[in-house]
């Protein structure tokens, strides 16, 4: 009976087959060509020194720059001067010091290549299909750029300023079909990043969604409400004419 039991179920078990089908969407652009972007970026400013703003107002000019990811571009150099000890202000007018920066290039650069066979097509309808033993492919991201700083009101070039120059690389291996296997600077940023001191988290927003009543709702009614009237008991005994009402004593 058992026997007659498992043989039915082995024979159900090769008669069913089962499918599962997922449905995923990407970005326009995938956070790896962003990441390389901004790495490249960071890594460029690291190699300018913007000690020398401290103490000094300083009015960024940001109209020679044009390129991809801009904002971020510009909201780095402003965070270097910042952090560096300049007083940002919004006007040329209002600054000691004007600083411009420009890009030569800011963008990403992709290559293929594997070790195995090409794919072939033989004279009728044979077609060798591409064989790939070892893969290789890799993503670079380019940051190229320049900046010089003046006096605003002279216009006298405060140093020679410079270009700077970085590039951040993102290569994924793949052997007989496994992979990716990881490489690169980026790699070592998400490392750094997301691992060690770095994972603490020292906020965390609630799972359960909960409100507090304004402390200034209660302060508002004190203010709205009518005053307490004053008595003058000197008034009072001229105006009450009441023969109820008796002086004090002195």
């Amino acid at each position: 009976m058992i026997l007659r039991y498992c043989s039915f179920l082995a024979l159900m078990s090769c008669c069913l087959l089962g499918c599962t089908a997922a449905k995923t969407s990407n970005t326009a652009r995938t956070s790896t060509e962003q990441l390389l972007i901004a790495n490249a970026v960071d890594q460029s400013l690291d190699k300018i020194d913007f000690t020398p703003f401290h103490g000094h107002t300083v009015f960024l000019n940001e109209k020679y720059i044009e390129c991809t990811d801009k904002p971020y571009v510009v909201a780095s150099v402003r965070h270097r001067i910042l952090k560096a000890g300049g007083l940002l202000v919004d006007s040329a007018d209002k600054s000691a010091v004007t600083v411009e920066i420009r890009s030569g290039a800011v963008g990403t650069f992709s290559s293929d290549s594997f070790l195995g066979l090409p794919e072939v097509v033989l004279p009728g309808v044979v077609t060798l299909p591409e064989i790939r033993i070892a893969e290789k492919k890799s993503q670079l991201g380019t940051a190229k750029l320049g900046i010089v700083a003046f006096e605003t009101k002279s216009g006298r070039a405060l140093g020679e300023g410079g270009m700077s120059l970085a590039q951040s690389q993102d290569n994924n291996w793949y052997l007989a079909g496994t992979g990716p296997f990881r490489s690169g600077e980026l790699k070592e940023e998400i490392g750094n990043g997301t691992t060690g001191a770095a994972a603490l988290k020292y906020s965390k927003v609630p799972h359960v969604v909960s409100f507090s009543p304004p402390n200034q709702l209660n302060e508002q009614i004190a203010l709205d409400a009518a005053p307490i009237p004053k008595i003058d008991p000197a008034s009072s005994e001229k105006e009450n004419d009441s023969p109820d009402w008796v002086k004090p004593a002195n």
